[in-house]
């Protein structure tokens, strides 16, 4: 029999990728996850993801599992508010779905505001890696509310919170010139090996999309899941790298400078259907304080 302890494993370890990171993620051994996941596929009756050297794919009854594995969860957890409320643990949550680099830069300080006004309401952040994962997320009904760049084609509300810009961050003893009003041409870089981010990464492709238009594809020197980690280990002098300006934190050691051609991304918040009054209040404070 399925259990929903097992539709968590199978999502996990879809959006981590791996098995190992998915075993991490869910704090237990891989053989562990491993044993569930056979034991999950044996009760559906066939094979759910395929086994790649360095990844893992879903197979066709996999993807059409997929959507149903995370409506569960969610039904789930959306019962377990409800008991809480009832019991009088807590008075509401808000299920916020984002993706990595937005949780890092954008939101904590419309949080910190919402804390301070709404402490009787928790906030439950779901991280993805892409924005398409995020959008299949919030289809699903995992999350209240989404934040991210604009979905393409998404037929819901949507509430625009700003336009992010990217800047290119290098080591402060670095050699490389820029010009006199801060900004570098990517196409200068074109020789550099770059920190760049996993594969399946949302950044990865904006990364490679910016360097493409430059006349150039960029070479890795390292790659890295955590956006947090990108512009320490350019100013630690592996590459340049590409990040969004919101995430470096105040005392920042390394060289920040603007790509000579600005690459900009809007960010919206967005959900399936007109919101609730808590979470249209909880909108209404991102669009004041959301650090974009």
């Amino acid at each position: 029999m399925t259990s929903l302890r097992q539709l968590e494993y199978l999502v996990t370890v879809v959006d981590t990728g791996s098995f190992t990171r998915a075993a991490e993620q869910l704090h237990v051994t891989q053989p562990a996850l491993s044993h569930q996941m056979r034991a999950l596929e044996h009760s559906v009756g066939g094979p759910l993801l395929e086994r790649l050297p360095r990844s893992v794919r879903l197979t066709p009854m996999g993807r059409a599992m997929l959507p149903h594995a995370r409506a569960a969860l969610a039904d789930a957890e959306r019962a377990r508010c409800a008991a809480r409320q009832a019991s009088g643990q807590v008075a509401g949550e808000l299920l916020v779905a984002t993706v990595y680099s937005v949780s890092l830069g954008v939101l904590p300080p419309a949080l910190r505001v919402w804390r301070r006004e709404r402490p009787d309401v928790d906030v439950r952040l779901f991280e993805y890696r892409h924005a398409d994962e995020l959008r299949d997320a919030m289809l699903a009904g995992e999350a209240d509310l989404a934040i991210g760049p604009r979905p393409a084609g998404w037929t819901g509300p949507v509430r625009p919170l700003g336009v992010e810009e990217f800047v290119v961050v290098l080591p402060a003893d670095g050699a490389m010139e820029s010009t006199s009003d801060g900004t570098v041409e990517l196409a200068d870089l074109a020789d550099c090996a770059w920190v760049h981010y996993a594969p399946g990464h949302g950044l990865a492709e904006l990364l490679d999309a910016a360097c493409a238009a430059a006349g150039f594809r960029p070479r890795p020197a390292v790659r890295t899941e955590q956006t947090a980690a990108a512009p320490l280990l350019a100013a630690a002098g592996l590459g340049p790298a590409l990040v969004p300006a919101n995430v470096l934190p105040a005392e920042f050691s390394g060289r920040v400078l603007r790509p000579g051609k600005p690459i900009r991304r809007e960010l919206v918040a967005y959900g399936r259907s007109e919101p609730d009054p808590l979470t249209a209040t909880f909108g209404e404070v991102l669009t004041r304080h959301a650090r974009v």
